[in-house]
């Protein structure tokens, strides 16, 4: 099927599959950051428990808000794990336009893809000036 398109039309497709890709992996991940945030904050929190080290309110307080965020984005109801829609739209939609990638470009353009995905957002932090 890859081959039934010409040029053009390959050219077209995979710029609107690196469009989708990356513009529905950057919403997913804004929520999916909260989690992997929260492992970072909660170890340094603990570093310095034990290490009997003088932990701000702030900080504490920070955590506990970013907990609370990151389930109100992941779930409509976090006591029987039901997700919230978005989070599972987010999650089933990028698994959908992986799985067209690869039907229409292959694995090594999905690949591709998750590398310019990676230098993209590392640029951007590397540039970012608000840190």
């Amino acid at each position: 099927m890859r081959n039934a398109f010409s040029t053009q039309h390959k050219n077209l497709i995979r710029r609107y599959l690196l469009w989708a890709y990356f513009s529905t992996r950057e919403n997913f991940e804004r929520i999916e950051r909260k989690t992997t945030q929260l492992i970072v904050d909660e170890y340094i929190f603990d570093y310095f428990t034990q290490h009997k080290l003088t932990i701000p309110q702030e900080f504490r307080a920070y955590i506990t808000d970013k907990r609370k965020e990151e389930l109100k984005l992941k779930f409509a109801d976090p006591v029987k794990d039901k997700l919230h829609p978005q989070y599972a739209y987010l999650k089933n939609r990028l698994e959908a336009i992986e799985g067209a990638v690869k039907h229409f470009l292959g694995v090594m353009e999905l690949k591709r893809f998750a590398v310019l995905y990676e230098k993209e957002f590392t640029r951007r932090i590397i540039e970012a000036k608000d840190h």
